[in-house]
């Protein structure tokens, strides 16, 4: 299965679609369900990296660098 994003320039293309998914050969989202499950990632993410102050950050990233250098 493939996802593409059509933007709809006439309403009969849209009266196209939904017979294409009346015949199960396509699957319609509507805009509304898309920006909700962008606006989600945030609350998707919460909490994936622990809090650390900046100095360990840095500390960190440049022990990364030094690896490869």
């Amino acid at each position: 299965m493939r996802t593409v994003t059509v933007d709809i320039l006439n309403d009969e293309a849209l009266n196209l679609l939904k017979d294409l998914e009346a015949l199960n050969v396509i699957r319609l989202h509507s805009s509304d369900e898309t920006a909700n499950t962008s606006s989600k990632l945030s609350e998707k993410y919460k909490g994936a990296m622990s809090k650390q102050t900046r100095d360990a950050v840095n500390q960190q990233l440049n022990d990364l660098r030094n690896e490869w250098e």
